[in-house]
């Protein structure tokens, strides 16, 4: 198992923070975003490597975070560089994934995790369901807020977890259920990533993928206990940090 974290992106939402330094790693209680995601990280049973994809702006900064680490007994890490210098010519989520996924020559199962969200619910319990249903596995959380869930990819389950209806940013959710960045699929849905692009698929929120997937085969999703936080504006940021002092 690989987990590939995605942090090429230039949270500009989060300006002047984020302007010289990324969002994954600003300080929360007295740790790093980041640091929090990996706790999660290091708990995927069988994990051999973790890959951070980030950009050229960026690089840097991961790169001296990542020797910094104390990694004795754990998978390492190794940092990439997308190639990319702003907002205007990233090259998406999709895009990372699949430049991630080419660099390394990866044939082997991943998770992917967003490299700034936040989370509270068991990525072991969600192993564990994928390992059961043997199928691409998501994350779903409830979330009571339309107009959060509009923000969001949201899933219609049935009584097996199984995705029968999904869609990224819906203006009309049909559900509830909201998918949140962290995933896990199988080293045969590897191919697919460029499939989907070479059908025209968007690179850029990842949720656009198993949206075009689960018409093609059974993907499933696990029901988390808990919560995601994205971090995503300056005032969701303070208001964050206020629950995390002390931590």
């Amino acid at each position: 198992m690989i987990a590939i974290l995605l942090a090429a992106g230039y949270a500009t939402r989060l300006y002047p923070l984020t302007k010289d330094n990324p969002k994954s790693l600003l300080p929360l209680g007295n740790r790093l975003i980041i640091d929090y995601i990996m706790d999660s990280v290091d708990k995927i049973p069988d994990l051999t490597q973790v890959a951070l994809i980030t950009n050229s702006k960026f690089f840097p900064h991961f790169s001296k975070w990542a020797q910094e680490q104390d990694r004795t007994g754990k998978a390492p890490i190794t940092v990439l560089d997308d190639g990319t210098d702003d907002d205007s010519n990233k090259l998406g989520a999709i895009g990372d994934i699949i430049f991630t996924i080419d660099k390394l020559g990866i044939d082997d199962d991943i998770c992917i995790l967003a490299g700034d969200n936040i989370f509270t619910y068991s990525i072991g319990h969600m192993y564990e369901f994928f390992r059961k249903k043997n199928a691409p596995t998501l994350i779903a959380i409830t979330v009571p807020e339309i107009e959060q869930r509009r923000k969001l990819a949201v899933a219609v389950l049935d009584d097996d977890g199984r995705v029968i209806d999904m869609a990224e940013k819906p203006q009309e959710p049909k559900s509830d259920c909201c998918i949140y960045a962290t995933y896990f699929y199988g080293k045969e849905i590897i191919p697919m990533f460029k499939e989907y692009i070479a059908e025209g698929g968007s690179p850029d929120a990842p949720g656009n993928f198993p949206s075009w997937l689960y018409k093609r085969m059974p993907v499933y999703a696990f029901k988390g206990d808990g919560e995601c936080i994205d971090i995503g504006t300056l005032e969701n940021y303070e208001k964050t940090c206020k629950e995390y002092e002390g931590k």
